[in-house]
């Protein structure tokens, strides 16, 4: 959803009384190509100092979760938000493991391995091996694309390979001290813990996230205006 259906739908699920009205734009597609509801003649403009391209904000829905984890994002780089990796992981390996796992994960994009050398933020000056998310030109298709699930399976293969990699970030996250980050951005510990669980399979993240991923579709298939 758009931030301003968004707004509708808090104001029906929660029966607010507010006055409130969204300027609706002009031209919105967002299931039409090559866009995708970004027009392709328009310039990109940074929201965020780390949100450089359209790559970025179609990766964010699974990357954001790298902030939870001790795994570089890419701050400190000119690709942020895009890709992840670390010092000490090999992201080759990484990368053949996430496609024995669920090959099925990881269609809509590409995977591609890569070393970068942070300039500040976690790892800086180090050099690390990592994997780039391309969710654009080619390799995209919108419709099959599961951020969420891609990075998810980046983190299960990384335990799979290094069972006591210390994965998790362990420090305060948005000012909540009593839950770990990766928890507080999940909305609960069901994520971090599929991750931990050595017998537990793709399948078994399906079934969690299933029904809410169907109750959220609903939302977004309904007439918010």
């Amino acid at each position: 959803l758009t931030l301003g259906e968004m707004g509708h739908w808090f104001i029906r699920h929660y029966g607010l009384d507010v006055d409130y009205r969204v300027v609706e734009m002009q031209g919105w597609q967002p299931e039409a190509a090559p866009g995708f509801g970004w027009p392709t003649d328009r310039l990109w403009v940074n929201p965020s100092p780390n949100a450089p391209n359209v790559n970025m904000a179609r990766a964010y829905a699974g990357t954001v979760m790298l902030e939870g984890t001790t795994l570089s994002e890419g701050r400190g780089t000119t690709r942020p938000l895009e890709l992840f990796g670390a010092p000490d992981i090999d992201a080759r390996a990484v990368i053949a493991k996430m496609h024995a796992l669920a090959p099925e994960w990881l269609t809509g994009c590409a995977l591609r391995e890569i070393w970068f050398e942070p300039t500040f933020h976690k790892h800086v000056g180090q050099l690390c091996h990592g994997v780039h998310i391309h969710a654009e030109s080619k390799f995209y298709d919108h419709h099959a694309f599961r951020p969420w699930r891609v990075q998810a399976l980046g983190f299960k293969a990384i335990r799979a390979l290094y069972p006591d990699y210390p994965l998790w970030r362990d420090f305060p996250y948005e000012y909540e001290l009593g839950k770990l980050a990766i928890d507080v951005i999940n909305g609960g510990p069901g994520l971090r813990e599929w991750v931990d669980d050595a017998s537990a399979q793709p399948g078994d993240l399906d079934c969690l996230a299933r029904s809410d991923e169907t109750a959220w579709q609903t939302v977004g298939d309904l007439k918010l205006y």
